[in-house]
């Protein structure tokens, strides 16, 4: 197999990972379903994504950490098990109790390990064209719910239930994860790409001083960056998990709903793609900027223009890519500012952001709802999080190098 061949399977198995990973988006498709058995409330099954979200970026710190000091095949391995028995298992429940733990703990510490991979592969396979090579693997996690939300939505759950639903996404996930599993290792120590001569110091070039976690959280960038992705990310977590009954309550039919789902996840997945590739020619600070900017018209104008088809697909578009850009430039940036030797690790420190997001973002949406019986108050409040995200994201710099130490190209 010729090297750039090779290089280039790493993004299959980046895809088919994240793929599996990123049906947890179409998550809402189960909401109406299991609160019509159970008589639950909103904010009471909004819980089970919030938990998911938060242990999700807490063990994508440990998976990272894990993925620099062995490797990526094993932590995949671990990974995509514990995310296929946890969507199984979901099929089995009585109680909140018991979807919060399988869903919401072991399928999420599934995802955290299976997410932690494909990101520091790709920044080493990749040093010429990062942005847009982790766009393309992350792309999965946001177009997952593409595949899996019509899939569940329009035909599973209502020709065999909810219960069968879990069960046969549980199995789908374990194939799509040992795929990748097998496809997911780093390159040779000092790879690079034939014919691949470092071009002078850009805007994206990469750290040459590798940043152990230890450092990267001293510097002030880290966590102005941190501030303005968990906020960020916020408002697009509380639309992804409500937006099926965002939709309906807008006398959407079901199959336009899941059908928004579907649109989300193009424009999630074109995020990832477009926006990290528009990062490694304008900056990725710059385009980071530009799409919360752009999101914050996006929440202000979802409760006026959801109640078209044509509105509530195209704003939904836009909410998703902007999300899906902090996504994918976000890990970009990780390497670009602290290096790809510890990228796993230094990811992991960023990415508890978007785990704290899930706490914000569906709780304010479900308890919104619960409150006033729309989401026009909890989309608006979504729009001032972004605005607040949009400031520290414009204070946020570049770290300096060490003295003496001068930045290599990408």
């Amino acid at each position: 197999m010729s090297q750039g061949l090779n290089r280039w399977w790493r993004i299959v198995g980046g895809l088919s990972m994240n793929l599996a990973l990123g049906a947890v988006y179409a998550w809402s498709i189960f909401v109406a379903p299991i609160e019509k058995e159970f008589g639950w409330k909103r904010a009471d099954v909004s819980i089970v994504f919030m938990v998911l979200v938060a242990v999700f970026g807490i063990t994508f710190i440990i998976g990272g950490r894990m993925q620099d000091k062995l490797g990526p095949t094993k932590v995949s391995f671990i990974g995509a098990t514990l995310n296929a028995i946890g969507f199984f298992m979901a099929g089995y429940t009585t109680s909140i109790g018991w979807i919060v733990f399988w869903l919401g703990v072991v399928a999420a510490t599934g995802q955290g390990f299976g997410y932690a991979t494909p990101i520091p592969v790709m920044s080493k396979w990749f040093p010429d064209r990062r942005g847009l090579a982790v766009g393309l693997a992350v792309a999965g996690y946001g177009g997952g719910s593409a595949i899996f939300g019509p899939l569940g939505g329009n035909w599973l759950i209502p020709t065999y239930g909810w219960r069968t639903t879990f069960f046969v996404f549980g199995i789908i996930f374990f194939a799509m994860g040992m795929v990748a599993t097998w496809l997911l290792q780093n390159p040779p120590a000092g790879y690079k790409p034939e014919g691949w001569v470092p071009a002078p110091a850009t805007k994206v070039a990469a750290s040459k001083h590798e940043y152990p976690p230890s450092e990267a959280i001293k510097t002030p960038t880290m966590w102005f960056m941190w501030l303005a992705y968990a906020l960020g990310t916020a408002s697009g977590l509380m639309v992804i998990s409500q937006l099926v009954p965002f939709a309906r309550q807008q006398g959407h039919a079901i199959e336009i709903a899941t059908t928004a789902i579907f649109v989300g996840a193009i424009g999630n997945a074109s995020g990832r793609i477009l926006s990290g590739w528009m990062s490694d020619a304008l900056g990725r600070l710059n385009v980071l900027r530009l799409m919360i900017g752009i999101s914050i018209l996006g929440m202000l104008a979802l409760p006026y223009a959801g109640a078209s088809v044509a509105g509530l697909f195209l704003v939904v578009f836009v909410i998703y890519w902007g999300y899906g850009t902090q996504l994918s430039v976000n890990a970009s940036t990780a390497a670009d500012f602290w290096g790809t030797k510890n990228v796993g690790a230094n990811y992991g420190v960023l990415f508890t952001a978007w785990g704290v997001a899930g706490l914000i973002g569906p709780r304010i949406g479900g308890r919104m709802f619960d409150i006033y019986g729309d989401y026009t108050y909890a989309f608006f409040t979504g729009a001032v999080i972004c605005a607040v995200a949009l400031v520290f994201e414009l204070i946020a710099r570049r770290p300096a190098e060490p003295v003496g130490v001068t930045a290599k190209a990408t």
